[in-house]
């Protein structure tokens, strides 16, 4: 059938399930410590939705999050941004604040999916979800964001680098919410890198890479981060970048070390998608080209040519 044929809709079934509306955050926490352990929280539902249509996921019971006060917007808090967790992929994409203080984030929201995705998509359901080929989980984690979350004993703040512990797995305990991130803004002498390798545009990556470094007055690398996506069970931080760069001034070679020893670093599977092999040696390439693209937009080194 013609997907774009409108006489013959596609007619989706789910299995059955309970929905609650809560008005409040104290209203959602309730109900969710009350339909333990099998509740599940409904955002943008991009991800939760297709799941249950293909009968892999069974809730018994959808807590619908959207009419919650408070859990969306972009605010500037000292040094960054904090992002509510209801916050829409389009809002990450389009928003002035996103755009000037932290715009790795717009670029990365502009990556995912389709522009429905994007208008209804949460940047708190897709940290959630943990999904390690995902966009935003891959741009977190090389920021070093802070994830906030809030359960029956209160609230806590959660670094990327632990909020991240599996494949779909989490730091979120039984019974809380993620509520907001909070990332760092990004300076005039800091540049930021994104690359992935995808079959079609809005694909989740095969292989994806984001960097950020910052440079002193005399173009000195004095912060660097490097992690990348698709090529284990969360997003992975590269330890030797951060200690190769620091304390040195960025040069092509300089970069192709780093990220030569990315492959060394990293241990991905095999899949319909991907070699293991594949994806190392891809890692090597998207590790170069988003350090490539971080170092010439903070000044240390001429744009790449197309």
């Amino acid at each position: 059938m013609d997907r774009g044929d409108r006489s013959n809709p596609v007619v989706v079934y789910l299995p059955p399930f309970r929905y609650h509306a809560p008005s409040t955050l104290e209203e959602a926490l309730t109900a969710l410590e009350a339909h333990l352990p099998d509740a599940k929280i409904l955002a943008g539902g991009q991800s939760l939705l297709p799941l249950m249509s293909l009968g892999l996921a069974r809730p018994p019971v959808l807590i619908d999050v959207n009419g919650l006060p408070g859990l969306d917007g972009v605010a500037e808090t000292d040094g960054g941004l904090r992002i509510g967790a209801l916050t829409r992929h389009h809002t990450l994409e389009t928003d002035a604040l996103v755009r000037e203080r932290c715009p790795i984030l717009a670029e990365a929201a502009a990556l995912i999916g389709n522009i429905r995705v994007r208008h209804r998509g949460t940047i708190g359901g897709s940290l959630a979800h943990a999904d390690p080929a995902a966009e935003l989980p891959l741009v977190i984690t090389a920021l070093g964001g802070t994830i906030e979350v809030q359960g029956p004993a209160g609230s806590r703040e959660v670094g990327a680098d632990r909020f991240f512990q599996g494949y779909l797995a989490t730091d979120l305990a039984p019974g809380e919410i993620l509520t907001g991130v909070r990332v760092p803004a990004l300076g005039g002498s800091t540049g930021y890198g994104l690359a992935e390798l995808v079959r079609r545009a809005g694909d989740f990556a095969i292989v994806a890479a984001a960097a950020c470094v910052t440079l002193d007055g005399a173009r000195r690398c004095v912060r660097a981060s490097l992690a990348l996506g698709g090529v284990g069970p969360r997003p992975s931080l590269i330890p030797s970048a951060e200690a190769l760069l620091v304390g040195r001034g960025l040069s092509s070679r300089l970069i192709g070390e780093v990220a030569d020893a990315v492959p060394e670093e990293i241990e991905p599977e095999s899949d319909i998608h991907a070699s293991a092999e594949y994806r190392r040696a891809m890692a090597r390439v998207m590790a170069r080209r988003a350090l490539q693209q971080a170092a010439a937009r903070a000044g240390g080194l001429p744009p790449a040519r197309a």
